[in-house]
């Protein structure tokens, strides 16, 4: 499955680097035998849900343990590391894995959780004695548990197939032109299923991988230059932090992007700190993995849309209302989860209808062409006045304000209107100036009606702005409209 090209790279080319860190570089025939004794030392093992958790700041364990459990049938849940006490506590209650591989400093500062720790500098030791034999599944096994990151509210976990994620490598190989050539460097943590992939696809196409232990610009700068880096996995937040450094990077880099879209002037800083950049951003979701993928050249002519959809996808829009081509987005592909985790015993609730379709309740349309637009998601729709607005039309038209650094509209409870329109606004610019702004694209009922400036935007721990924690402030008073 996820590891089964690993025998044809080390037969073909042992000696051939497959993962660097800061102290370590590891060769695919080393590599093999790794995970291939980690494998045996799971299987050796005789537990109730044969899942294990992983509590470990990025490092050659953490991708050891992941793959290795792969390899033996086992699940594998990564949790962050900067969760409290209490986040980590509700994870687990969902994820229920056997015993968890972490750090002595880690497990100090969970010490209340009456868990079955194991301690990660004893791994290697551990593993030593069993079976460098490879080990082949004999049918596609559950082995990824991840927990839909969301804004607010008590978290879901999922649970992932392996042949949904290695469908999902074909997009990589025809979508995002990557193959066994490419040296891959993952900057950001590898709990989060972006970067996780990142390491994981590249391993399964022969390529090289470059884990960081911890992101800043900086270090970032020095990997590319100590390193041929060609490819580079990142999401907006990465590139803002980027953008204040003001450093530049000359070689030829390809970006791979997720998360939030990317505002032009964004785009446009990209371009001037990356001076020869190809860009591809995908659109998808944690349940779906791949939707669609707007590349370098359709960017510069469709830079509205998110693209078009990847190989071996299919998308639905559904509404009620034939006069208008807005609607619900439905996708249907290899590349879904199996389904949400709920019960004592870890039952799967399907994501899928009759038809094999699913949906995370994005609105959108497709266009003649073939390009998909998402107007903004269902649960984020504004009743004002008793017309439906998306407030991601309205943060795109802020955002291409230059002064503008960040920008996020959502519904307050308002009596007369039902709700009311608000933008909360981080840049240096006046309430007067974005209204003039918004006044040249959007019709008068879409702009705010109140405005929020602030110095920083609350982050989930997957980077996305914390929209739920920004409408708690705003009920609580703790911000002051102007």
């Amino acid at each position: 499955m996820i590891t089964e090209t690993y025998q044809v790279f080390v037969n073909k080319d042992p000696e051939k680097i497959a993962v660097t860190t800061s102290t370590e570089k590891i060769s695919y025939s080393q590599w093999h035998t790794w995970t291939n004794q980690t494998a045996n030392w799971l299987k050796s093992m005789q537990n109730e849900y044969k899942t294990v958790g992983i509590l470990l700041p990025n490092s050659r364990h953490f991708l050891q343990v992941f793959l290795g459990a792969a390899k033996a049938g086992w699940v594998a849940v990564p949790y962050d590391v900067r969760w409290t006490t209490d986040e980590l506590m509700k994870r687990i209650q969902l994820s229920k894995p056997d015993f968890i591989v972490t750090t002595d400093t880690l497990k100090s500062k969970h010490h209340q959780l009456a868990q079955n720790w194991f301690d990660v500098v004893d791994l290697d030791l551990a593993i030593r004695s069993f079976p460098t034999e490879n080990i082949v599944l004999e049918k596609n096994e559950p082995f990824y548990i991840g927990f839909t990151s969301g804004t607010t509210g008590t978290p879901k976990a999922f649970i992932r197939s392996q042949k949904s994620w290695v469908a999902s490598f074909q997009c990589n190989r025809c979508d995002f032109h990557l193959d066994n050539t490419k040296h891959v460097l993952i900057p950001g943590s590898l709990f989060h299923s972006h970067f996780l992939y990142g390491a994981v696809s590249t391993l399964y196409l022969g390529g090289s991988v470059y884990i960081m232990e911890q992101f800043t610009p900086q270090l970032t700068k020095q990997f590319l230059n100590q390193h041929p880096i060609s490819v580079l996995y990142v999401v907006p937040t990465m590139m803002e932090a980027f953008f204040k450094s003001q450093l530049a990077v000359k070689q030829s880099i390809q970006l791979i992007s997720s998360g939030a879209k990317w505002s032009p002037q964004s785009k446009k800083q990209i371009h001037e700190v990356f001076y020869d950049v190809q860009m591809y951003e995908f659109y998808g979701a944690s349940e779906t993995s791949f939707i669609t993928v707007l590349s370098n050249e359709d960017a510069l002519n469709r830079p509205e849309t998110v693209g078009k959809v990847c190989t071996g996808v299919e998308i639905q829009i559904r509404n009620q209302k034939e006069e208008t081509q807005v609607g619900k987005i439905y996708v249907r592909s290899e590349l879904l989860i199996d389904g949400y985790i709920t019960g004592t015993n870890r039952e799967v609730e399907m994501i899928c209808d009759a038809e094999g379709f699913a949906t995370v309740h994005d609105m959108g349309y497709i266009d003649e062409e073939g390009y998909v637009t998402v107007i903004g998601r269902e649960h984020n729709m504004i009743l004002y006045g008793g017309i439906n607005i998306f407030p991601e039309e309205i943060e795109q038209v802020l955002t291409t304000h230059e002064c503008v650094e960040e920008a996020v509209v959502m519904g307050v409870a308002d009596a007369y209107w039902g709700q009311m329109i608000v933008a909360i606004i981080k840049g240096n610019v006046s309430r007067l100036e974005l209204k003039k702004h918004c006044r040249k694209v959007l019709a008068s009922y879409k702009i705010p009606r109140k405005w929020l400036f602030v110095e920083k935007m609350p982050y989930t721990t997957s980077g996305k702005i914390a929209r739920g924690e920004l409408l708690k402030q705003i009920e609580c008073e703790e911000l002051t409209y102007v």
